[in-house]
């Protein structure tokens, strides 16, 4: 049952993403707001509520390219680091070979209520600072089983250049950057 469920709700979200997209307004109503105009508190207030969502969404998913392929699936955690906003996978998946070849992504996250749903862009960047990975590994204690922070495997990603587009259906679009 639980597994239907994950499949309706990737569906849901696949649907969703897919619809029809619009010019979304600026940060904040601001004209022109630019990752290299916006202040560092904003970013770091963006960036937590974007961490936020992802923490209430549960699972998101995460879109990479193989050649000329997209690929989506499932991710779980993220976690704002020395104000970088991570994920973290294994080095010998598929989608870490991917994300490695080209670091552009798309990550969509659906709330529970299913009418509510956030797109983020942005490029990742592999980061293999010992105290990030040990830090990342502290705040999620049940990936201690699969991974540790001096192994060879263990992948953790910043997300750079993040624009996070939120949708509703009874709101119009917003978007922050960071």
């Amino acid at each position: 049952m639980k597994k239907i469920l994950f499949a309706l709700a990737g569906l849901l979200i696949l649907v969703a993403c897919a619809g029809k997209q619009t010019e979304a307004p600026t940060t904040a109503g601001r004209e022109s707001v630019t990752n290299d105009t916006i202040s560092k508190e904003m970013k770091q207030q963006n960036m937590q509520e974007v961490q936020a969502y992802l923490k209430e969404c549960g699972a998101f998913f995460i879109a990479t390219a193989d050649g000329d392929q997209p690929r989506v699936r499932p991710f779980g955690v993220s976690e704002i680091i020395n104000d970088r906003l991570y994920i973290m996978t294994g080095k010998v998946k598929d989608v870490y070979k991917q994300m490695a070849a080209n670091g552009k992504f798309e990550i969509c996250a659906l709330k529970p209520s299913g009418t509510e749903w956030m797109r983020l862009s942005g490029t990742l960047v592999t980061d293999e600072t010992l105290a990030v990975k040990e830090e990342f590994l502290n705040r999620n204690e049940s990936l201690k089983s699969m991974y540790k922070a001096d192994d060879d495997n263990m992948a953790v990603l910043y997300i750079e250049g993040a624009t996070a587009r939120f949708f509703s259906f009874s709101a119009p679009e917003r978007q922050v950057i960071f």
